[in-house]
């Protein structure tokens, strides 16, 4: 069977099934669209939780990351993976005890403050439109190779999904959608792993891959380390970025992960407060499955990519030549050949090449800014070597198309790369619906009911929320075709900006009685404000790197930011009247480990 026609079957009977869920699932009720009425079941709200985090950056991006970036990828494991250990340490059980709907609801009644929990909204949906950005993109990345269209008409494709299970099914629906979800994606990513490992290593645990070793006698490691040399890339092994940018990164990604919304709010489903921490174990353990395999999907990746272009003698391969795979994803716009020398090989080395099957500059991995700004450059200058390479770079490889292309650069079955092409579009989409609606949550409960208008009625509150979540859909559309960088690089910001303004609300509304609403505002506003200041001027103004304060990245300002959020939250309260006695005491009894306090009605 033709690729073309198992990709349409995989992915449409995907779709089938999804809508089909949304319909069985529909909601009838608010507290069944905010929290799925409240009584998911911990093992099926881990794997929906798994789903809605592992969005296209993890399932499309994060292996191509860290293919291109090498040692500094291992801050973006090592911080969304951390980061649900602090979840189910810290946040989790305590918020689910509490019983609201939405962090804006904590905010606003722990802090008994409308300004506060307006602030909240504005850090809720600042976040997740950053977030859902990169999700659209994704979807868009997908069906333009799968589906051949454009990746605009790709993103209008997937905003029409979505349409149809978030905003009919509403948090039951998207729940139920995303464990099965779960599974297709999964399996999408696990299968070719599989098959990769032991095609380069000889055996098929992907997790231990890169220290395997070749018939050249060498690791994947010490392999991917020489081939980066020789062809004027940093040795694989060695990273750019400084010490404290990967600690601040990853603090940051951590941080960032337990106070996502569209996370948190996955611990509001459950019956009981025992349920929420057991729900975050099970979702550790579901993410750990695809994350430990990434490194070593990245190793082969590259290694198979270098290889199958440059060809076994590093002199590169005739145009004519080339694998299909190659010419499909140049076809995308997503890969990129300019015959510079004019000798009709195609040859891939460090530095800038041009994108000429769409006419624009364009740039490797390697070429990029540290905190992801394109260098400005003329792509049409004569290239020359770069330390030492036979030659300067003719390819241009967007790092999101890795994992998808990685099973045509293998050679592996049709239906293998078909259901990669299912489990892609089940990450972006699994996680899109539960951004979106954290968003009309944000308007329809926290902002219309709560702060503007609070005698509507509940069908009147289902009906702005379905109504919030068309908009939002169509803005998140927008922002998909008009993407502000790479997927993983969206991504990162929509990170920091948690870490920097939900995190910390969270943990001191729980841990210290003594945090008034003066003191959580304050802290919300310079966190917020001095992240979202720092990551607009320097991603999107042209802020020079020798600028960046210590050397810290956008993606690792958060952590700068987060600190300021806890200091000035903590000095202001410490100068202002302590919060009311019988807040002090809810305070005290959310920390207590007994009653399962069922999330309120309103």
């Amino acid at each position: 069977m033709s690729l073309d026609l198992l990709t349409y079957l995989f992915i449409g009977g995907s779709f089938a099934l999804y809508i089909g869920i949304a319909i069985w699932a529909r909601a009838g009720s608010t507290k069944e669209f905010y929290v799925a009425g409240g009584g998911v079941p911990p093992l099926a709200n881990g794997m929906a939780t798994a789903a809605d985090w592992m969005s296209a950056a993890s399932f499309i991006s994060l292996a191509g990351l860290v293919s291109f970036i090498g040692r500094d990828g291992s801050a973006y494991l090592m911080g969304w993976t951390g980061g649900y250990v602090l979840l189910a340490m810290l946040l989790a059980p305590y918020l689910r005890k509490f019983g609201k709907f939405t962090i804006p609801d904590f905010v606003g009644d722990r802090y008994y403050s409308k300004t506060a929990r307006l602030i909240a909204i504005i850090c809720t949906i600042v976040i997740s439109f950053t977030y859902v950005a990169g999700q659209m993109r994704g979807v868009g990345i997908v069906f333009s190779r799968y589906l051949h269209v454009d990746i605009n008409t790709g993103v209008i494709i997937g905003m029409a999904i979505v349409f149809f299970y978030a905003v009919l099914g509403g948090m039951k629906g998207i729940t139920y959608t995303q464990v099965a979800q779960y599974v297709v994606l999964i399996l999408a990513f696990m299968v070719p792993a599989f098959f990769m490992s032991m095609q380069v290593t000889g055996h098929f645990l992907p997790q231990v891959g890169l220290g395997a070793t070749l018939e050249s006698g060498m690791s994947v490691l010490a392999t991917l380390d020489q081939l980066s040399v020789d062809l004027g890339f940093a040795e694989y092994t060695a990273g750019k970025k400084s010490t404290i940018d990967i600690f601040c990164l990853t603090a940051a990604l951590m941080a960032g992960t337990a106070g996502l919304p569209h996370v948190i709010v996955r611990f509001f489903t459950v019956p009981r407060v025992k349920d929420a921490r057991t729900s975050a174990g099970w979702a550790l353990i579901f993410i750990a499955i695809l994350y430990t395999s990434v490194p070593g999907v990245a190793g082969f990746g590259r290694v198979n990519l270098i290889q199958t272009i440059n060809g076994a003698d590093n002199a590169g391969t005739e145009y004519a030549t080339m694998p299909q795979w190659f010419k499909n994803w140049e076809n995308a716009g997503l890969l990129g050949w300019n015959d510079y020398n004019g000798d009709g090989k195609v040859q891939y080395a460090a530095g800038t090449a041009f994108n000429g099957s769409k006419g624009k500059p364009a740039f490797d991995g390697e070429a990029r800014g540290e905190h992801g700004q394109r260098a400005v450059t003329n792509a049409h200058a004569d290239p020359k070597a770069v330390n030492g390479a036979p030659f300067a770079n003719e390819v241009y490889v967007d790092r999101d198309i890795m994992v998808l292309a990685n099973p045509e650069i293998a050679q592996l079955p049709n239906w293998v790369i078909a259901l990669v092409a299912a489990g892609a579009v089940a990450a972006a989409l699994s996680t899109a619906a539960g951004l979106l609606l954290v968003i009309s949550t944000a308007i329809a409960h926290d902002l219309m009911k709560t702060i503007i208008n609070p005698n509507i009625s509940e069908k009147q509150e289902l009906m702005y929320a379905r109504i919030a979540a068309v908009v939002a859909i169509c803005i998140a559309g927008y922002f998909g075709i008009n993407p502000p960088g790479f997927v993983a690089q969206v991504v990162a910001l929509a990170f920091g900006l948690a870490s920097s303004s939900v995190f910390p609300v969270l943990v001191m509304g729980i841990f210290n009685k003594r945090m008034n609403k003066e003191g959580a505002i304050a802290g919300m506003v310079v966190g917020l404000g001095s992240t979202m200041a720092y990551m607009i001027y320097f991603t999107f103004m042209g802020g020079a790197k020798e600028d960046l304060f210590l050397g810290i990245s956008t993606g690792g300002f958060g952590f700068v930011g987060m600190l300021l959020n806890f200091i000035v939250a903590y000095v202001v309260s410490m100068m202002t009247p302590p919060p009311p006695a019988e807040i002090q005491e809810i305070v005290e009894n959310i920390r207590v480990p007994r009653g399962a306090g069922t999330a309120h009605a309103h």
